[in-house]
């Protein structure tokens, strides 16, 4: 189930023994990527993120694909937007079976509060990104 945590683990080349398992995997998964990203100090431990990813590298040289699609922390920390959005939210609707949404209030409309704090981090991004370009 730990393998489902890695940013570029595919679920559907893990060989689960059951489909409790899987179903386990796919919310350590989630759980993992919403407590990250909404963590209200997320963007501020985006740089410690990109050492810890270039020192997993050095060690797993199989699994750098991520990592080799940013030159450095500045970097990581301008995409992350688009990691959110091209990347997690359909993660999380495919491969993770929307798990998340059981976070709902109420469930399965309301809002989810997970889902919100990692908003305010992509719009406090892109907010210290146009800061620096004025």
């Amino acid at each position: 189930m730990i393998r489902c945590t890695g940013i570029d683990a595919v679920l559907s080349e893990i060989g689960f023994q059951s489909e409790l398992e899987k179903l386990c995997g796919q919310a350590l998964a989630a759980a993992d990527l919403l407590g990250q990203m909404a963590a209200p100090d997320y963007v501020d431990k985006l740089p410690i993120l990109y050492a810890e990813f270039t020192e997993a590298a050095q060690h797993d040289r199989g699994h750098t694909d991520f990592l080799t699609k940013f030159g450095n922390a500045r970097d990581l920390i301008q995409h992350t937007p688009g990691f959110w959005h091209d990347y997690v939210l359909p993660k999380f609707n495919r491969e993770l079976g929307s798990l998340h949404r059981f976070l709902n209030e109420p469930f399965p409309d309301g809002p989810n509060e997970y889902v919100q704090r990692i908003e305010a981090n992509m719009e406090r991004i892109q907010q210290q990104s146009d800061a620096a370009k004025a």
